[in-house]
């Protein structure tokens, strides 16, 4: 599996950027992405996807404890959508 610090460092292997350089890179590329979409921004990276803001409606749900009729509430949530590259390369 392939973590946040795994990440800084084969970046940094194969830069041979320093490790805290490349880690606020990923940092800033992180908050950056964060930010766009808290703006309902759409954030395309030709090749890789799209990040985007949906709306899910609400429904109709049953409290699973209680088996009582329940709404739930409209939310907003973060999609991503893999790119034509990104789609190949995973096939």
């Amino acid at each position: 599996m392939l973590n946040k610090q795994s990440l800084i460092d084969r970046v940094s292997d194969i830069t041979r950027k320093p490790k805290k350089e490349v880690e606020e890179i990923v940092d800033t590329f992180v908050e950056t992405i964060i930010e766009k979409l808290s703006m309902d921004e759409k954030i395309n990276l030709s090749g890789f996807g799209v990040f985007e803001v949906r709306e899910r409606k609400g429904r109709k749900g049953v409290d699973p404890r209680t088996l009582k009729p329940t709404q739930i509430p409209t939310v907003r949530v973060a999609k991503f959508r893999p790119g034509k590259t990104l789609k190949e390369a995973v096939k």
